[in-house]
């Protein structure tokens, strides 16, 4: 059945706007529309510092819009990002109290301590991985760095934050649409002994995302909380290249134990990783380090090297900011071939030179999350202005 944007917004004027004044339509909260395989994705502008109050807000119209007939779902944000209906000059209400800390992590992956950001029950430490730009294989690398962590013999899921390119069902063979629990919480798709949540589970592979700020932050939202995770020792999330929407949000709202940063060798690709870099240190997010990729290459034939985009350049930029190296991953047919199959290179070839890199990676984020932990447990009392 369609449904289209006119019956929403009227079924949204039944909602009313906060303070039980007028409708949340009427009084110009309601953002554009999108409507996609039968999904509705619209975010609620709210004074930043009546959020959490207003939570209950969302839900009502999330509920009210998920009981239209032919929807199958909707994707509801409140968002600040802009001025509207008046809300703006609303005073600020004082938050509740926030709950008690979660119980201390077990010393193979504990949590980040960042003040005011809700952490995920039963995840004890969330890392991103990120790069500065596009094409420099990031996603190969968050999966077998999410291989190489369960290999070392933590429990470990995978979370495909690139909504607009999602890999995870390529890259670990991995079809069909996940299930949910009492139609609510989404079960996580498994393989290879991670638990895989991606936004490619839930449109078709072709399809286009076209979503504006507050739809990446809400998809964004509902995979990570919205999820039966279960009891993880890592998260490790792939993020979308650059320093937009979705970095912003995950390192603003989630505690986020760490950043790996992913770049190629090249002063190009440097240049946006550094931007990278500086947006998780400008938000409080511990740098775990920095792995080169497409670090080198040697040719089947002779043996000879190739440094093809140069060599180096990120280790000597780790060395120049005092953040970890990481480690160096060569140019390796084997890599795309297994990666394009839908079995990792970890998986493939487990004890294979390759594998041996992404376990050595692994092993020095795992070190430095540790280090992060324990450097945080025994800091002072943080003083926060606001």
């Amino acid at each position: 059945m369609f449904i289209s944007k006119e019956t929403v917004l009227e079924k949204l004027r039944t909602i009313k706007g906060p303070d039980f004044e007028g409708d949340i339509v009427s009084l110009g909260l309601v953002s554009e529309i999108f409507i996609a395989d039968a999904k509705v994705f619209f975010s609620i502008t709210v004074p930043a510092a009546r959020a959490q109050e207003l939570e209950p807000l969302r839900s009502a119209a999330e509920r009210a819009v998920k009981a239209l007939p032919g929807v199958a779902g909707a994707v509801v944000a409140l968002t600040a990002e802009k001025k509207g209906g008046g809300m703006e000059a609303a005073p600020p209400r004082p938050a509740p109290p926030r709950p008690a800390p979660a119980r201390p992590a077990p010393p193979t992956a504990p949590p980040s301590t960042q003040s005011g950001k809700r952490g995920v029950p039963g995840i004890e430490a969330i890392i991103a991985v990120a790069s500065g730009k596009g094409g420099v294989g990031k996603s190969t690398t968050a999966v077998n760095l999410a291989l190489g962590l369960a290999a070392l013999g933590l429990k470990v899921g995978i979370l495909d934050a690139d909504i607009y390119g999602p890999s995870m069902p390529k890259l670990l063979g991995i079809k069909g649409k996940p299930t949910t629990v009492d139609g609510k919480i989404l079960r996580p798709m498994e393989k290879y002994g991670l638990k895989v949540m991606s936004m490619g589970f839930l449109v078709e592979e072709e399809t286009p995302m076209i979503w504006r700020g507050p739809m990446v932050m809400s998809a964004l939202t509902q995979m990570l909380r919205e999820v039966e995770w279960g009891a993880l020792d890592v998260l490790v999330v792939d993020m979308p290249p650059g320093t937009g929407d979705a970095q912003l949000t995950m390192a603003q709202q989630v505690p986020l134990a760490g950043a790996v940063i992913v770049s190629t060798p090249q002063d190009l690709a440097l240049i946006d990783a550094r931007k990278g870099l500086n947006m998780f240190k400008k938000v409080d997010v511990p740098l775990l380090g920095i792995v080169e990729n497409m670090s080198y290459f040697i040719a089947p034939d002779t043996g000879k090297r190739y440094d093809i985009f140069g060599h180096g350049g990120a280790r000597r930029e780790a060395e120049r900011l005092g953040v970890t190296f990481l480690g160096e991953v060569p140019i390796e047919m084997a890599i795309r071939e297994n990666s394009d199959a839908g079995t990792p290179i970890v998986v493939a070839e487990p004890k294979g030179p390759i594998a041996e890199v992404y376990l050595g990676v692994a092993a020095k984020v795992l070190e430095r999350m540790r280090a992060e932990s324990a450097s945080s447990s025994t800091a002072g009392p943080a003083i926060v202005f606001e």
